[in-house]
């Protein structure tokens, strides 16, 4: 019975839609963020000069708002993530356990 549930669930459309839209969601969001660190971290490695230059009374530098702004630039992609995976994910996951119900 659990393989043919198994079995049933993966040749479900909304299944192969689900996996579809998850993945490659995930992907390009995965992508955003590494660009933006390691854009970070070229940028340092190759041209220091760039955020070393002091803003306002010289106090800080051009590295610690850019910084500041990765991090939270990485927690809304975060919650951008977690928002769709309670909306149109999981409306797809629960289409899926209708579909399947009668076997569980």
């Amino acid at each position: 019975m659990k393989d043919e549930l198994v079995e049933r669930i993966e040749n479900n459309p909304k299944y192969q839609e689900l996996v579809s839209k998850r993945n490659s969601f995930g992907i390009k969001l995965g992508i955003f963020v590494l660009v933006m660190f390691y854009a970070f971290i070229l940028t340092i490695a190759f041209n220091k000069e760039v955020l070393a230059t002091k803003i306002g009374d010289g106090l800080t530098t051009v590295a610690f708002p850019i910084a500041l702004a990765i991090l939270v630039i990485s927690f809304i992609t975060t919650l951008i993530y977690v928002k769709r995976a309670n909306g149109e994910f999981e409306d797809l996951t629960n289409e899926i356990k209708d579909d399947v119900k009668d076997l569980l």
